[in-house]
């Protein structure tokens, strides 16, 4: 009987396969209390769980294929980082030394620990990282229980032949699509070169690895579907909408007929895309448009260029800060981080936003803030600002990484001018540090995030200041509208095109084009199709987005009018419904 699984969806496309389950993760875990004796030979339980793990995940570094997306080399090094973190090894001796957990115990006990700071986190994007942590974990347990890891190869046994299989060209060996409650980057890793045609996962968000590799790899993906892995058996035929985040189980000739039209349609259009990525961003009036990347890690440089990026709008500086239990990363480590990113874009501007993390995350030394809304509270710029000698050496590591290529840098979150005038301070005495010792450093662009209204509302002043703005859409919409976009209670009222959020967007942009300085939206609005006639019709003329959504973007780009669209894009504005007049614009 066909029915239909819903989730998120992350990356676009049509799969069509047969289901290849991944059996749970899940290991039970026994708890008892040990003898004072037993404490060393539990320690030691552990380590060596841990270290096979290390060495399990080194050995599938070494041998990465050499077209494996970057993402997931930089994935295995967060679990990597993860399994290295003194807040994980600490936490467990104690429950073994002085509660006497025996190790399983201890271990899990620690994870939910860990696991509770995560939840608390406001950045979307850190705290899916949970996810990882609770992987390495697994795998600990894996070995100490020595049970097989949960990821076997797809069967290659034939398969019989249906009605399906002779819709799809009478083929036999017909693609897979790959169902799990959750799956590892060390497992996806497993599977880089398999005939996996898209994945299904029960949990994950947006940002979760499996998203993020799904997308490097261009593969329909639909994550956060719930029970998919308990209502799929093994063999099903699926359909993954990756376009509408469903997962149809078993469908009917009909309904796969149609979606084996709508798959070679979009095999045709992927194709005619492609064929796009060397051409300029230019309007049909001759309007210039800059489309640029968001990354993450260093090695998301080679996705970007080859995505025919012309540059970063945004790398993400934070996720090398994570999980080290207040031992950041030092000048020389940051440093070398950013000089590969600007490196291996080829000459191309890197905007580099310096971190953006708060006292409600486990990088905040241990001091954990009791505010019941940590969002409101010490983190971007705010943190950055309260701890200054962890500021600048983050400013130095950047500015000395300058020497190497254009580098932009951006400052998150800021909202009053003193706050404007201590950063740039900040700035000009790394400057100065550099300077003292003989250091080499470059030039930067300095540039604000327009992610609070009330920064949007004193746009001029900030211009006064920096090179250039860009606009946070993301955090703009949750603080403009009240609503705390990861709250399932409140999320269907984060909208985009409410007209207050299009009125600070589209002030932001009138006054950095009155005044000639570049602004640029670096949120999701960034990469939506749906909203790029709109922003080209308020004048913006800088995109940064996932580098796998550059060339859906870029064709929109290439058909439109910016002469037309300025017009109606006023019109959209006065709408008291601007989602109406969008979909019929």
């Amino acid at each position: 009987m066909t029915f239909a699984v819903h989730g998120l969806a992350v990356a676009r496309g049509i799969a069509i396969g047969r289901a290849v389950l991944v059996a749970s993760s899940r290991v039970d875990v026994v708890h008892y209390f040990i003898e004072p004796g037993q404490v060393a030979a539990e320690i030691v339980r552990v380590r060596n769980g841990r270290n096979a793990v290390v060495d399990e995940l080194q050995r599938l570094q070494a041998e990465m294929p050499h077209d494996a997306p970057p993402e997931l080399a930089a994935l295995l090094d967060v679990h990597l980082m993860l399994l290295q973190d003194e807040a994980l090894v600490s936490g467990v001796k104690h429950w073994i030394t002085d509660r006497l957990y025996n190790a399983e115990w201890a271990l899990t006990t620690q994870l939910e620990i860990i696991a509770r700071q995560f939840d608390e986190m406001e950045d979307e994007y850190l705290r899916e990282r949970k996810a990882d942590l609770e992987q390495v974990v697994e795998r600990i347990l894996r070995y100490m229980k020595g049970v097989a890891s949960p990821v076997a190869p797809p069967p290659s046994s034939p398969r019989r032949k249906g009605t399906q299989d002779l819709l799809l060209d009478d083929k036999v060996d017909v693609p897979l699509v790959l169902v799990a409650h959750d799956l590892s980057p060390a497992d996806m890793l497993q599977f880089k070169q398999s005939v996996f045609a898209g994945f299904v996962t029960d949990v994950g968000g947006k940002t979760s690895h499996t998203a993020i590799v799904a997308r490097s790899m261009d593969i329909p993906a639909v994550v956060g579907a719930r029970a998919a892995s308990q209502l799929v058996r093994q063999d099903d035929w699926v359909i993954i909408d990756g376009d509408a985040g469903v997962m149809i189980v078993d469908p009917s000739p009909i309904i796969l007929a149609e979606y084996g039209f709508r798959q070679r349609q979009g095999s045709l259009e992927r194709e005619r895309l492609s064929r796009l990525r060397h051409t300029p961003a230019v309007t049909l009036d001759g309007e210039t448009v800059e489309l640029l990347a968001n990354i993450e890690q260093p090695a998301d440089a080679a996705a970007a260029v080859r995505a025919g990026a012309v540059g970063v709008g945004l790398f993400r500086s934070e996720f090398m800060f994570m999980g080290r239990n207040g031992h950041l990363p030092d000048e020389e480590a940051q440093y070398q981080a950013y000089r590969e990113a600007v490196e291996g874009m080829q000459g191309l501007p890197v905007t580099l936003r310096t971190i953006d993390v708060g006292a409600d995350k486990p990088l905040d030394k241990g001091h954990k803030d009791s505010h019941l809304n940590p969002a409101l509270g010490l983190r971007a710029i705010r943190w950055s600002l309260a701890d200054p000698a962890m500021f600048r050496t983050q400013l130095r590591a950047v500015l000395r990484a300058a020497v190497h290529g254009p580098v932009r840098l951006l400052f998150p979150m800021l909202a009053h001018v003193g706050e404007i005038r201590q950063t740039l301070a900040q700035v000009d005495m790394a400057r100065a540090e550099l300077q003292a010792r003989g250091a080499a450093f470059g030039p930067v662009q300095l540039g604000a995030m327009i992610e609070i209204p009330a920064a949007a509302l004193i746009v001029r002043s900030f211009l006064k200041y920096f090179d250039f703005l860009s606009i946070g859409t993301n955090d703009l919409i949750q603080y403009t509208l009240a609503i705390d976009r990861a709250d399932e209670a409140v999320a269907h009222l984060y909208d985009p095109l409410h007209p207050a959020v299009l009125g600070l967007v589209a002030d932001v942009i009138s006054e950095g084009q009155a005044q000639g300085k570049s602004v640029c939206v670096c949120g999701e609005t960034a990469g939506d199709v749906a909203m790029t006639r709109l922003l080209l019709g308020l004048g913006l003329r800088s995109f940064s987005m996932h580098p796998a959504q550059i060339l859906a973007v870029k064709q929109e780009v290439l058909r439109a009018d910016t002469r037309k669209l300025a017009a109606w894009a006023q019109e959209v504005m006065a709408s008291e419904d601007p989602a109406a007049l969008l979909s019929a614009g």
